[in-house]
């Protein structure tokens, strides 16, 4: 049946409205040379990460920049899957603490305190002997174990600004983050000390074989700013 311009609008309209009411999010491709910055508290603002691969892990290495001022506890990274909403979560808890979630396991670190000041965070770990260990602008902590012989399921929701009480969802407004954050990269195996040095060094780094800041697809939702970053060491 031949369509005349005026259906043709109609059905452009029509899909639009679906897509509106469905609740259709863009998706993009990539952050490179941009960072993410919350503003304000909210339960609506996120960033969602859709990686090519997001298999089970028996060992991984997730790195970002972060910066903030917010004296409230909040998810800095928030993975969740249907055996459980803190599959992992980077979770920024009171007096400079930074916890490791790996689903009902919680491992502490004292570390210093988040300020306005972008540090480059790496957390480690691996299932065999389940040691973890955070890295702070290349210096690393004291090395925990937490999950020895678990993993870290896949087919899950990853989620920057929210901490998520269940897939995709469930935030908690006086969980959200206040900040910015920018060069997020997981790999799906424990860097050497030297590799994490080099990729805390700069953001020309290559990304990680799970996300790669430079490609991975995402939506954003809320008051969310992507916006230059001028920052990176050469």
């Amino acid at each position: 049946m031949l369509r005349t311009p005026k259906a043709g609008r109609m059905m452009k309209t029509f899909i639009l409205f679906v897509l509106v009411a469905c609740g259709y999010q863009q998706v993009s491709a990539g952050f490179t040379g941009k960072s993410l910055r919350f503003q304000t508290k909210t339960a609506t603002s996120y960033v969602r990460l859709y990686p090519t691969n997001c298999p089970n892990l028996s060992a991984f290495t997730l790195c970002f920049r972060a910066a903030s001022e917010a004296s409230h506890g909040y998810g800095l990274f928030s993975y969740a899957t249907s055996n459980h909403n803190n599959e992992l979560l980077i979770w920024k808890g009171n007096k400079g603490r930074l916890c490791l979630y790996l689903g009902n396991v919680i491992v502490e670190f004292s570390l210093p305190e988040m300020n306005a000041q972008l540090r480059h965070i790496c957390v480690t770990w691996e299932s065999a002997g389940g040691l973890a260990t955070f890295w702070v602008d290349g210096e690393r902590s004291i090395r925990k174990v937490g999950k020895r012989g678990g993993i870290v399921h896949g087919g899950g929701a990853i989620i920057l600004g929210q901490e998520q009480d269940r897939v995709g969802g469930g935030f908690d407004v006086r969980q959200s983050f206040v900040g910015e954050i920018t060069d997020v990269n997981m790999w799906d195996h424990v860097l050497t000390a030297n590799e994490i040095k080099v990729v805390s060094q700069g953001c020309h780094c290559p990304g990680g074989n799970i996300i790669d800041w430079a490609t991975v697809r995402f939506t954003a939702s809320g008051n969310v700013n992507i916006q230059d970053n001028n920052d990176c060491k050469v």
